[in-house]
């Protein structure tokens, strides 16, 4: 089942890069109490994630912290070393956003998210999607349609806050 608005996610342990290496995320200790922008996109390095929807949360970063929001969150299907690299090579982690991998996909999936495309040797990666998330609870959820990057972008995301 794909959550919605309306929806508390789905308790999940994440991985990211610390001074220490990879480290364990406890995604329901990041939303507690607050109010948070969750991203989701296919894999970091690829097309439209390096050169459209990355970007589009750097350019207004700035914009969501003045609506409130405490932290913005890059969730991928990829292992915590190249979501470090990722954030540093695109600019992501200079703006201030956490890049978060989601290695087994398990939130992914428990989302209801994932998708496959074999020939690209895609398994269990993640559809594109963008949610501002108060307190846990989905309050804004935008799903991408097609294959570009519109709906989740920042800008819309933000355009509704």
């Amino acid at each position: 089942m794909t959550i919605a608005e309306g929806s508390r996610l789905p308790e999940a342990t994440l991985l990211q890069m610390g001074s220490n290496g990879a480290e364990a995320v406890s995604l329901a200790d990041k939303l507690k109490g607050r109010k948070v922008v969750i991203f989701g996109l296919p894999g970091a390095y690829t097309g439209t994630c390096s050169t459209a929807h990355v970007p589009s949360f750097i350019r207004t970063a700035k914009g969501f912290a003045e609506k409130g929001v405490d932290e913005i969150i890059c969730i991928s299907v990829n292992d915590p070393f190249v979501m470090k690299a990722w954030g540093e090579a695109t600019g992501a982690t200079a703006a201030g956003i956490t890049m978060l991998g989601d290695a087994d996909a398990a939130f992914t999936k428990a989302i209801g998210m994932s998708f496959d495309v074999p020939p690209l040797g895609f398994f269990a990666r993640s559809k594109r999607y963008s949610a501002l998330v108060e307190d846990g609870v989905v309050t804004r959820f935008n799903p991408e349609t097609g294959t570009g990057c519109e709906i989740s972008a920042g800008e819309h995301l933000l355009g509704q806050l």
